[in-house]
């Protein structure tokens, strides 16, 4: 749920992190990318959320305008998502946040061939 004293803010950084600023919608953004995605898809995709967090996470996105709800008036009804400009002008932005961390992480990584899986991990996607 949107904080709306952080939105309302008469500060530039405050209102952008009442935007972005839960961990979901970061997640969400860097997992659709580029790509178009179907609800299931991206249910799939994200690690650890529930449906119910997810649709609410995907409409504060819309309402924000970080992402394109396509609807398909198809049987089945057929929903895409995509990001828009202004959450495509978002990646970049991520992609630093990313190269931040691995350069100040402490934790070790387990490296892949130390999972017990055959699939990739979906701790950091894409």
């Amino acid at each position: 749920m949107k904080d709306d004293r952080f939105c309302n803010s008469n500060c530039p950084f405050t209102r952008a992190i009442g935007t972005i600023g839960n961990k979901w919608k970061p997640i969400i953004i860097n997992v659709l990318g580029t790509r178009t995605l179907r609800f299931g898809q991206l249910d799939a995709i994200v690690p650890h959320i529930s449906r119910k967090v997810l649709t609410e996470q995907l409409k504060e996105l819309e309402e924000d305008g970080l992402l394109e709800r396509l609807a398909f008036k198809e049987l089945p009804p057929r929903v895409d998502y995509k990001l828009s400009e202004k959450g495509l002008a978002f990646l970049p932005i991520l992609e630093n946040i990313k190269e931040w961390n691995l350069k100040y992480e402490v934790a070790l990584i387990p490296k892949e061939t130390d999972y017990k899986w055959s699939k990739r991990p979906t701790d950091c996607l894409p």
